[in-house]
């Protein structure tokens, strides 16, 4: 693997890691678990998840990317390190190129910060591109032609939605609505109707095991334990899939407007081009149940979920390396 250039999707909820030649070979939670005495690190990525909700006073597990940047740098950092260096991304001879995503409104300080970051982990040269732009491309998306391609990339920290022709972003907009929002979203449901506090890892497991954005459209039921607000004590209750899409359906609709109001500020030929091809829908968003049937019946155009939306990102990176003269520049 040595001398390969590296794709990284720098996600708020996961980091996936695509290396030339061998596909993806890595996929785990941007998690860094701290000491608080010494600060050093004493697990990362899915061994640090596991510690979440679950650690003793002097030991911290932290998320340290938020809405799709850099919230915490010394251990977003040290998570990049060590990735890199357990896929043999980097050795004494060789130092690869780095292409990196980013979501497409951030700032030139947030983009500097992701590229610093990044080349402190021996890296010979570091490309950013728009995470819209390389989730179209792997969802197998020609962008190069002059038409229009829309996609709604529903992430962990933020939903990008871009319109695409001739290689570039037309229209777009990123909002901090995405995956973390929703499970936040259910956190606070139960709590303020069942005076029921449940942690961050329940209130995920909700959302993909019985969770449905679109009324009536999945009936199940689970039962979820917690601490009860009144008592202290430990308590179970059930909670069904009409509750978790009331939960959600603030923050979904947050996405169906912003979605629309790109839409409004397509130029028409394009527009034109998006009834007829439809709009695609990548990140792990898109497998929350019903979510196409949802923005197909608001859009009023056809919607698809991509092959493998929750790999889209980083197998878009891998095309784009295998043509890094395009990003070269």
């Amino acid at each position: 693997m040595f001398g390969k250039n590296i794709g990284i999707d720098l996600g708020t909820a996961n980091i996936l890691i695509f290396i030339s030649g061998h596909g993806i070979v890595l996929n785990e939670p941007s998690v860094v678990a701290i000491d608080s005495e010494t600060k050093k690190p004493l697990a990362v990525g899915s061994e640090a998840h596991e510690m979440i909700g679950r650690t003793p006073g002097k030991v911290r597990a932290i998320k340290p990317l938020r809405d799709g940047v850099i919230a915490d740098f010394e251990n977003t950092e040290i998570m990049l390190d060590h990735f890199i260096k357990k896929v043999n991304g980097k050795n004494f001879f060789s130092r690869p190129k780095i292409l990196i995503c980013c979501p497409s409104d951030i700032t030139q300080v947030e983009r500097n910060a992701i590229k610093e970051a990044t080349e402190r982990t021996g890296a010979k040269r570091v490309f950013l591109e728009e995470e819209p732009k390389i989730a179209a491309i792997g969802a197998g998306m020609d962008i190069s032609k002059p038409g229009g391609n829309m996609i709604i990339d529903i992430g962990g920290g933020t939903t990008d939605i871009a319109v695409l022709s001739l290689g570039g972003i037309v229209t777009s907009a990123a909002i901090k609505v995405a995956g973390n929002t929703f499970d936040y979203d259910i956190t606070k449901y139960i709590k303020d109707k069942y005076k029921l506090l449940i942690g961050e890892r329940t209130a995920e497991e909700i959302k993909m095991v019985i969770g449905t954005v679109y009324p009536g459209y999945r009936k199940e039921k689970m039962t979820v334990r917690g601490r009860n607000l009144v008592t202290g004590l430990p308590h179970t209750i059930t909670i069904t899939s009409d509750e978790v899409e009331e939960a959600l359906r603030e923050s979904v609709y947050i996405i169906v407007h912003t979605t629309k109001s790109v839409l409004e500020q397509t130029p028409p030929e394009l527009s034109a081009d998006i009834i007829d091809k439809g709009v695609v829908i990548t990140g792990g968003g898109a497998l929350m149940n019903g979510f196409d049937q949802l923005l197909a019946k608001e859009l009023q155009v056809p919607v698809f979920i991509a092959d493998s939306p929750l790999t889209c990102v980083a197998e878009g990176t891998g095309i784009l390396l295998e043509n890094i003269h395009l990003v070269d520049r």
